[in-house]
């Protein structure tokens, strides 16, 4: 277990908490110590140090300093983690967007957001998907740009059941209050640990439990080149890794792989993103011996209930130390002193003191929150949140479309109809439109045209898969 994390406020020279919280990340081990690893390539955390500062000094000749706005855009990559850091040393606040976002949705975001600056993956960088250990970085001004008007350092975006983005903002203390729930939760990777990451940087469970916690625990993190279960594999066993975070299609993958090696340094394995399938996790047991754990959390609030061992399943685990939960009309609320909401994007999901999941859910006497799904219109896949009437709108935007409807069991169905008299487009170009307005994991994996969709007596459009499946076997 690594050691306990005090939460820090702020220091009497005004500074926003950043700085006493990166010191403590970047102080609190060995500077010989392991942090980053990718192939043969190996960051200490002195070298982390070292680099941290270099991109601070090159960054701050730019005007970048206390409560400046920054869209941070790189690829999974040895140079994301250390420009992140960079920036939060220099005081700004970090609009940390997911690489396999297109250019569209990216402006859309900065549209409501404007952040004053915008550091991004150089030209040459274009694949979305493997590990890179670095890649170059263009920093570039934006017009328009406004400062922070909140402390909040760290800005995500997360699906609203609008389908409107949500803007969602964490402060240092929130940040720092996270590591240490997660350095006190037993089963945790500590020192000496050598964790293979998988889930996304760019999101809260792989930033705040993979890069912030290991960096303060003294677990040495780990990441595969591409995402296939043979380089997962090969990874795993050149470095002999005892820990592994994932989402369920990480574990899936490793459970149907043929003729897989023996991992016998492996003692824990962790899902976070998505609820965690028993057969999925029952596989992946039976193949490597090691039962697979869950994570449950959201943006605005990050860790709200872990049981690493899996033990608890199909509840999610206990809550983390320190996080208040209750339900509340059959859903699950989690305690905030403040809305984490930026720009008024919440939906009326915070209100009295109360984060409201959407997500259905139970707790029984000894603590454990099972979950029962959403009670909107989210969905998870790959661990990523994906709201379905972004994607009916964005559908909608086309000329030839009149409505949209999105069903999602399993994958994500798509049922249209189109305009009266307007060309009839094909599946394959509708799937095109939504490919140059969303990011990839956004995207229906079917699509079925209908003369017209089903509704309900009074009226309205029906969203039950087996009616809409069923008008479409009948119109074929």
């Amino acid at each position: 277990m690594g050691e306990h994390l005090p939460v820090p406020g702020t220091d009497d020279n005004g500074d926003d908490g950043m700085g006493p919280l990166l010191r403590r990340l970047l102080e609190a081990q060995d500077d010989r110590l392991p942090y980053l690893n990718h192939r043969q390539e190996t960051v200490t955390r002195g070298e982390l140090r070292e680099r941290v500062a270099k991109q601070a000094a090159v960054f701050a000749g730019y005007g970048i300093g206390p409560a400046s706005t920054v869209g941070l855009r790189t690829p999974p990559s040895f140079t994301q983690v250390e420009v992140l850091l960079a920036l939060w040393r220099l005081g700004a606040q970090v609009l940390l967007f997911d690489f396999r976002l297109k250019p569209a949705e990216v402006a859309a975001l900065c549209a409501s957001c404007r952040p004053q600056f915008m550091v991004s993956a150089g030209t040459n960088v274009q694949a979305t998907f493997g590990f890179r250990s670095e890649c170059e970085v263009v920093t570039e001004r934006q017009g328009g740009g406004r400062p922070a008007g909140t402390d909040h350092r760290l800005v995500q975006f997360s699906s609203g059941s609008t389908g409107r983005p949500k803007v969602i903002g964490r402060t240092a203390r929130s940040l720092a209050a996270e590591v240490d729930r997660f350095t006190r939760i037993p089963g945790m990777p500590g020192p000496g640990d050598k964790l293979l990451l998988l889930s996304s940087t760019a999101h809260s469970f792989g930033l705040v439990a993979g890069l912030l916690h290991s960096l303060a625990a003294g677990v040495s993190v780990v990441f595969a080149p591409r995402i296939s279960a043979r380089d997962i594999l090969r990874t795993a066993v050149d470095h002999q890794i005892t820990a592994l975070f994932g989402v369920p299609m990480h574990y899936e993958l490793l459970a149907a792989a043929i003729d897989p090696p023996a991992l016998p340094d492996l003692r824990v394995a962790v899902s976070g993103g998505e609820l965690m399938p028993p057969a999925v996790a029952a596989r992946f047991t039976e193949r490597y011996g090691v039962n697979v754990g869950e994570s449950y959390g959201t943006t605005e609030t990050g860790v709200v209930a872990m049981d690493t061992g899996g033990t608890l399943r199909p509840a999610v685990g206990r809550a983390a130390p320190g996080v208040v939960l209750r339900e509340h009309q059959g859903e699950l609320d989690v305690a905030l002193d403040q809305s984490p909401y930026l720009f008024d994007t919440g939906g009326g999901q915070y209100a009295d003191g109360w984060l409201h999941t959407r997500d259905r859910a139970t707790t029984d006497a000894a603590g454990a929150v099972t979950v029962h799904g959403r009670a909107d219109s989210l969905v998870v896949i790959g661990g990523l949140k994906v709201d379905l009437v972004e994607v009916e709108n964005v559908l909608r935007d086309h000329p030839a479309v009149e409505q949209a409807v999105l069903v999602h069991e399993g994958v994500t169905e798509a049922y249209v109809s189109v305009t009266a008299g307007a060309g009839q487009p094909t599946a394959e170009e509708l799937l095109r439109w939504c490919r140059e307005r969303l990011a990839d994991y956004k995207l229906p994996r079917v699509i079925r045209l209908l003369d017209t969709l089903p509704r309900t007596s009074n009226g309205k459009l029906l969203r039950q898969a087996a009616a809409l499946q069923a008008a479409a076997t009948d119109g074929a």
